[in-house]
Parts: structure tokens; C-alpha cells; sequence
């Protein structure tokens, strides 16, 4: 398993709408097979900075089932026009955890 974190800057005054599409959007990720869950946080500090965390079986379930999908520009469709810049997205892998 994996975890994209796709990290993005919203524009001011849209965040309540870009968490909106965020939940609408994920209808079309979570049908791409190797999706497991994810969740979206929101910077306290910068209420503007929003970072969404996806489970993968692997790489390509994001980079190859979903980003060259057809749900893909869909996806970018509706939470794009809230973006103030070009998320930042990198995948990590657990290598500890904690209870």
C-alpha cells in the first residue's frame, strides 16, 4: 500500500466549495481499482491549504488506473477551478507505525 499526498492551495473565500467538489470528485477516484480510502485535511494555519491523502495498492493504481481514466479530467473538471496554483502531489510508503 501507498499514499498520495496531493497538497493544494485554494483560492480565498472557496474553501467550503473546494471541500464540496473534493466530496463530489471522490465518487470518481474511488472507482478506480487499487483505491482503498482517503480523507482531506485542512491547514488550521493557512485555512487556504488543503492536503488529500489517498490509499493505493501501488503507484500505478494512481498513476496509471486513475490518472489515465477517463474519470481523471472529469475529476479535474470539478475541483479544478478552485485551485490558486498547481498541487503538489508525491506518493510515500509506511515505514513505521505507532499505535
Amino acid at each position: 500500500m501507498i499514499t498520495e499526498i496531493a497538497d493544494f492551495a485554494v483560492l480565498p473565500d472557496k474553501q467550503e466549495e473546494f471541500a464540496d467538489a473534493v466530496r463530489e470528485g471522490l465518487a470518481l477516484v474511488g472507482g478506480t481499482p487499487g483505491f482503498r480510502r482517503a480523507r482531506l485535511t485542512r491547514s488550521i494555519e493557512t485555512p487556504t491549504r488543503f492536503v488529500l491523502l489517498i490509499e493505493w495498492d501501488d503507484v500505478e493504481a494512481h498513476t496509471v488506473g486513475f490518472r489515465e481514466s477517463e474519470a481523471f479530467p472529469k475529476w479535474r473538471a470539478i475541483v479544478g477551478p478552485f485551485f490558486d496554483g498547481a498541487p503538489t502531489v508525491e506518493h510515500v510508503e509506511d515505514l513505521l507505525a505507532h499505535p
